[in-house]
């Protein structure tokens, strides 16, 4: 079949997978997960122990400002480079690989692992590249992140792209012919991260995917505005891999920018309408604060906000286990009441540097954590229709950061797969 693949944005790669370990042990959540929680992170460090893992490729975040962050970036790239040289990884060349992951719930959740292109993608407000970003990007996070992936040789990815795939035309049909393929692991995850199955695409299956893509992607650029894909987890990742690229890409003739490794990226491609796809809200997580003052300052910055449920944005909050309510701001400027509160906390934060904000997964999560601080104030944020993402995205542009979440913390992406992003 001919196909012209330097017109896809997403395509096969020379994927790296562990061997001779415990992939139980190797598989860790999105370093994005569990911020506020130490002890999630100290209990992954006590079940990995000395175990080949992932957990020695990435940076928590909420190790990004810690002591030892520098020592912490070279050890991680030192790890790196010992696993390649100790052959811990298998390559399979030009592969694409079919995934189903189980989730805590039993849901059934399938994806497609091959490369992006990252010149396809763009996080800027207003971008119509065909890969866009679905909420704002917070460029202070992305010099720490740099500062991991500049130097290193593979990257260990988290990012998971969405498709507007209503008729389930692309991904669900591999599920049936996952006997025609080879299976390269089965396992269960740490942490209710529930199991995952992966099988390699043969080459028929290879080629038929992209033939659909390349349909797809004819057909987006009329319908969807030439969206093709919503980044749906990890887009500080991609924005941080898009910012590696351009540095890169300003040191090596043109002719040589189409087969540079750095160019792409490695992610999962998941159809929106999957079932299992469920959008969580963030809730944000205010301390450092004194509760009542920073209630009143969001009543003084919205002259028309009102204790209470009403008509406009409801922010309802928890300070501690015996208090918590609402506040509505009426007549509301914003699309979303993510978006009012996240006005609002952008400015106090200016204005106040003892305050810091944290992004939480889960509501109990979230009021768990309020009620155990003097200093809290956990605002609760309400979920957000997924059916009207992609049309949001392309009439909106890119949503307040940090507004919806695909899952709970535990059902995020596990790093797995590997890639070589330098030649």
């Amino acid at each position: 079949m001919n196909i012209n693949r330097n017109h896809l944005p997403f395509k096969p790669a020379n994927i790296l997978l562990p061997r001779d370990c415990d992939l139980s042990l190797w598989s860790v959540v999105a370093c994005d997960q569990y911020t506020s929680r130490p002890e999630y992170w100290q209990r992954v460090e006590n079940r990995v122990g000395r175990a080949p893992s992932t957990l020695r490729m990435i940076l928590p975040e909420s190790c990004l400002e810690g002591p030892s962050v520098e020592t912490d970036i070279m050890e991680i790239n030192n790890t790196m480079s010992r696993y390649l040289r100790e052959g811990r990884f298998q390559e399979l060349p030009d592969a694409l690989i079919y995934v189903e992951r189980t989730l805590d719930n039993g849901k059934i959740r399938r994806g497609l692992i091959g490369a992006v292109d990252l010149e396809a993608y763009d996080y800027e407000p207003g971008s119509t590249s065909a890969i866009r970003c679905t909420e704002g990007t917070v460029m202070s996070r992305i010099p720490p992140r740099v500062a991991v992936r500049k130097n290193a040789p593979i990257e260990v990815p988290h990012v998971m792209l969405l498709m507007d795939d209503p008729h389930r035309m692309i991904i669900e049909p591999l599920s049936a012919r996952t006997g025609e393929m080879e299976k390269l692991y089965d396992f269960a995850l740490m942490e209710r991260g529930g199991s995952i199955r992966g099988w390699l695409l043969t080459g028929e299956l290879k080629d038929w995917v992209l033939q659909a893509l390349n349909t797809r992607k004819n057909r987006v650029e009329q319908d969807l505005d030439g969206l093709l894909f919503a980044v749906g987890d990890g887009n500080h990742s991609l924005a941080t891999a898009k910012e590696c690229w351009e540095r890169r890409k300003g040191m090596i003739p043109p002719e040589r920018w189409a087969e540079e490794p750095a160019r792409y990226a490695l992610c999962e491609v998941v159809n929106l309408h999957d079932e299992a796809v469920e959008f969580k809200p963030i809730h944000r997580l205010v301390f450092g604060v004194r509760p009542e003052e920073l209630l009143d300052a969001l009543m003084a910055y919205y002259p028309s906000a009102v204790q209470g449920r009403g008509e406009g944005h409801a922010l309802p909050f928890v300070i501690s286990r015996w208090s918590r309510g609402e506040i509505t701001v009426a007549r509301p400027q914003a699309q979303l009441p993510v978006g009012t509160l996240q006005n609002f906390l952008d400015d106090y934060i200016a204005s106040h540097p003892k305050a810091r904000v944290d992004y939480i997964h889960g509501e109990d999560e979230a009021r768990k954590l309020a009620e155990e601080r003097e200093d809290a104030v956990a605002f609760l944020m309400p979920g957000l229709d997924k059916g009207k993402l992609f049309q949001t995205v392309i009439h909106d542009g890119a949503l307040p950061r940090k507004t919806f979440s695909m899952g709970e913390a535990y059902d995020k992406r596990f790093y797995l797969e590997a890639r070589k992003i330098r030649t």
